[in-house]
């Protein structure tokens, strides 16, 4: 397994550390590579993301640290070009592809702000129809592909991030399932590559992986292209739980 990371966080956006304080922990892990891939610009929500300022100064940053660093690690500029961000993405060296929101009645809804979030706006949005707002979910995932072009779809099944142990709806139920497995095999007919993420696990909200074994199982019979992330938003997690990735796709006990 080459140690790298792609999915990498940095003050520009909503991460703990600057780009080189990243780099220098990715060199000490022997890391071959690094990819960082700050927030994309959402303009009806800019709590987390890079501002359209922040973003220059980003792209900035990553090239003085290739030149900074190149001898002795390799480092990509990439985005995670959220589906209704609307800068451009041509002079990235990758995309990942993420669905953080819903768009319900013009409002963008969050899904991953915190459980009490999502609850709140089952209730009000979809008068407590969580399977719905799935719908809606997966609807969106779908086309992530088409609307972003992205390299790699982020976290496919983010909508589970509170839902350990079937607390807030079925991952059973037919109209999950249908949800779900719709839109993995509309984004399956496309050259894209899917993460195993365990950034929820790090930040203490899932105790396993993006997405189930059972969709790591499909990518897998589909010979879809894996990458092991974690979705880093703090340098001491820059290559958390890639032991766990690695005994998914290599099907062994964890």
């Amino acid at each position: 397994m080459i140690k790298c990371n792609y999915h990498t966080h940095t003050t520009f956006c909503d991460g703990k550390n600057t780009p080189e304080e990243l780099v220098l922990e990715a060199i000490r892990l022997g890391c071959a590579e690094i990819g960082f891939s700050g927030h994309s610009y959402t303009f009806f929500d800019e709590s987390y993301c890079m501002s359209l300022d922040a973003t220059q100064n980003y792209k900035d940053e990553i090239r003085r640290l290739k030149e900074k660093y190149g001898e002795r690690i390799r480092i990509y500029l990439g985005i995670e070009q959220d589906y209704y961000a609307s800068e451009p993405t041509d002079d990235y060296d990758y995309v990942i592809g993420s669905v953080h929101y819903v768009k319900k009645d013009g409002v963008y809804l969050p899904i991953d702000e915190s459980m009490e979030s999502q609850k709140e706006i089952v209730e009000r949005y979809y008068c407590g129809d969580y399977y719905s707002f799935v719908e809606d979910y997966y609807r969106t995932v779908s086309d992530v592909y088409q609307k972003t072009k992205c390299d790699i779809v982020g976290h496919f099944d983010l909508i589970t991030i509170y839902n350990d142990g079937n607390t807030l709806f079925d991952t059973d139920d037919k109209r999950y399932r249908d949800a779900c497995f719709g839109a993995l095999e509309m984004l399956e007919k496309e050259a894209v590559a899917f993460e195993i993420n365990t950034g929820a696990i790090a930040r203490g909200y899932k105790k396993d992986v993006y997405p189930s074994d059972e969709i790591i199982e499909r990518l897998k019979k589909a010979n879809k292209k894996l990458v092991f992330s974690s979705d880093c938003h703090d340098v001491k997690n820059l290559l958390f739980g890639y032991d766990i990735c690695l005994k998914k796709v290599e099907k062994r006990e964890i």
